[in-house]
């Protein structure tokens, strides 16, 4: 494929913008509507809507089926558990038994999967690996004894049904006492949706990765980065990106373009409400649910305590703003005073919106945020500490480009980057001397990494034990072909940077450094090996793997039931990955080895290498993948066996 052209137009979005960021006032459900009445009914421009139910007890019963829907104008079909999206909010109390019978009434199959929830791996629901799947018209039941507290969720692991509406949010509450003191408790759960089928979507990005990325540079840059750089330095900027055939502005898959974002099943012009009054404690249950979005969720004018991180409590911790992805949860506590706030949750490529309310009544609004504006990748967003220094202290305002780019007339050959060789005009001094040539010609075959993921016990041992998380990057001998375009070799290891867009923008943004269980971790043991998996992909190819595998072309990673292990996850794209291990509990370290926070799903920044610790207690079969949908479909899947 030819380089791109050095300046990218961008088409306008026109009508469709509105309609996609917005929605209908009214959009969602349309209940108890045949198909007929609801083309009818949805060219009227109305819709009803509604909170999701709450479900509480031991016993439950779920039917999966099509609803149709109306978000933007035009009608489509969603698949809803009990005629509801988000399907409804089950509260179970720990230490009870649940019983939930499941009934397909769709022409596929179906499942379930309870997201971060420490159950039996028959009872996981991911077709293929722990069970067969729901046949349509079958009901499958599933029972396991509740072991934990807090906020989770659960949505399909079948297909695209995800994307399509099936999610719903969890609460258990805890054997004893309640830990955290709250007035009053709203679910929100931020989700996407698009009018288009998820299979012609797929089939638009790995067609054009970029299809959906309506913020590519465009002539007006250009002139800006001259006027602020020089015209050489402009020039060698855009030079430099279509050599490597990149996208500066690539941060999601997906935008506004397709996506009209959700909260509680609710578009921004239809504004969901939670009411509360004046003085209260107020928990709001944040759960991400979307297909593809990353949400950066703030309220302003007030301060946001995080008190609950996927699952579990975490030592308080007061921010203006966090980040969360696809399958992470964070609970907050605020404290309102006047008679309305926005709930202002904007995607991380800033071409839209989720939106709700905290209102002492209906019907009351607050002044919604502009979008921040669009920051590009930086080299520290491809490299890592190649370039030089952590991210979290440095200066990222206005472009966010200009010093690490500038002078550069060209990356042709590097051996870090397929197709890229020299970095010439850097100047930053971080790189100077090192042989990459002798990096690239390292003898990973000797290695013998095909297919599985590398355990660098002995590695370490040699190097003096496992107490701190190895640096050194290990690149997979599978990682050398056609499924991979990019490979860092000096990742970051830092977890104080709040990530592309949030960087010194004002406000204190939450980041990994700033989460702590104070229970602290469940094994007090310390790894007795090292497993590293390299996240990868090829952007102009849309594919996406793991030490540069698909799902399929892998073999599993093995467990020993009980041992303690330490693993490495490496990011060699340029995109944030959450990543999810069913099954154990992934407790996050610092780079010195520090426990910091039991997790059950992890965002990994680009160009970097993030580590925790797991306990193999739970025998079976497990899923371990990105919980970008497209991502995880293209290949960014394993499994994991514990025997």
């Amino acid at each position: 494929m030819p380089p791109r052209s050095p300046f990218f137009i961008v088409p306008p979005l026109g009508l469709s913008r509105r309609r996609f960021v917005q929605g209908l006032a009214v959009g969602g459900v349309l209940a108890g509507l045949s198909t007929p009445a609801f083309k009818a009914f949805a060219q009227q421009g109305s819709a009803t809507r509604g909170a999701a139910p709450v479900l509480k007890g031991t016993e439950f019963d779920l039917v999966i089926a099509e609803s149709p829907v109306n978000f933007t104008g035009k009608p489509g079909v969603a698949t809803t558990i009990n005629g509801s999206l988000p399907a409804p909010t089950l509260r179970w109390r720990e230490g009870d038994t649940v019983t939930i019978r499941v009934t397909n009434k769709l022409r596929e199959a179906t499942s379930i999967h309870w997201h971060g929830i420490i159950l039996p791996y028959q009872m996981d629901g991911v077709p293929g690996i722990s069970f067969n799947g729901i046949a349509p018209g079958e009901t499958f039941t599933y029972r396991f004894k509740v072991q934990q507290s807090g906020s989770y969720w659960y949505h399909s692991h079948s297909g695209f049904q995800e994307l399509t509406g099936m999610y719903g949010a969890i609460i258990i509450d805890p054997a004893g006492a309640e830990t955290i003191r709250a007035d009053r408790d709203h679910v929100l759960l931020f989700s996407d949706w698009t009018d288009e089928d998820p299979m012609r979507v797929f089939t638009k990005l790995k067609s054009q990765s970029d299809y959906y990325n309506y913020n590519q540079p465009t002539v007006f840059d250009f002139f800006r980065d001259a006027s602020r750089e020089g015209t050489a330095a402009a020039i060698d900027k855009r030079k430099m990106w279509n050599e490597m055939r990149m996208n500066p502005t690539d941060l999601a898959d997906l935008s506004a373009a397709t996506l009209t974002y959700l909260a509680n099943g609710v578009t921004p012009a239809g504004n969901w409400t939670a009411l509360f009054r004046p003085g209260e404690r107020v928990r709001l249950r944040m759960v991400n649910g979307a297909g593809n979005t990353f949400y950066d969720v703030r309220i302003p004018g007030l301060k946001l305590t995080v008190v609950h991180v996927d699952g579990v409590d975490v030592e308080p911790v007061t921010v203006d703003e966090f980040r969360f992805g696809p399958g992470e949860t964070v609970d907050v506590i605020v404290q309102p005073r006047d008679d309305a706030y926005t709930i202002f949750a904007q995607a991380m490529d800033r071409t839209g919106y989720a939106r709700a309310t905290l209102a002492v009544r209906e019907g009351l609004q607050a002044p919604v945020p502009a979008l921040d504006p669009v920051e590009w990748l930086t080299m520290n967003d491809m490299m890592g500490g190649m370039m030089g220094g952590t991210m979290g202290g440095m200066d990222h305002g206005g472009s966010g480009q200009a010093m690490e780019m500038t002078g550069m007339t060209g990356m042709t050959g590097m051996t870090g980057m397929t197709g890229m060789t020299g970095m010439t005009g850097m100047g930053s001094g971080s790189m100077s001397g090192m042989d990459h040539g002798a990096m690239a010609g390292m003898n990973h075959g000797a290695m013998n990494h095909g297919g599985m993921a590398m355990d660098h016990s002995q590695h370490a041992a040699a190097a003096g034990g496992l107490a701190v998380p190895s640096t050194t990057a290990r690149h997979a001998r599978t990682e050398y072909g056609a499924s991979t375009d990019m490979r860092v070799d000096m990742a970051r290891t830092n977890l104080d940077d709040p990530g592309i867009g949030l960087r010194n923008n004002g406000r204190r943004v939450l980041t990994l450094a700033d989460l702590h269980t104070p229970s602290g971790p469940l094994d007090k043991r310390g790894p007795g090996r090292e497993v590293e998996l390299h996240l990868t992909g090829n952007m102009e190819r849309y594919a996406w793997s793991l030490d540069g595998l698909e799902f399929g072309k892998s073999t599993p990673v093995h467990f020993k039931h009980g041992e303690r292990l330490r693993v490495i996850l490496h990011n060699d794209t340029m995109m944030t990955h959450p990543m999810h291990l069913h099954g154990m509990w992934s407790e996050l370290e610092s780079p010195d080895g520090r426990f910091l926070a039991r997790r059950h799903t992890l965002p990994v920044q680009p160009a970097q290498r993030i580590s925790f610790l797991v306990t193999a207690d739970a025998l079976g079969r497990w899923a371990w993948h990105c919980h970008l949908m497209f991502h995880m479909d293209a290949g960014m899947f394993r499994e994991v066996v514990v025997s």
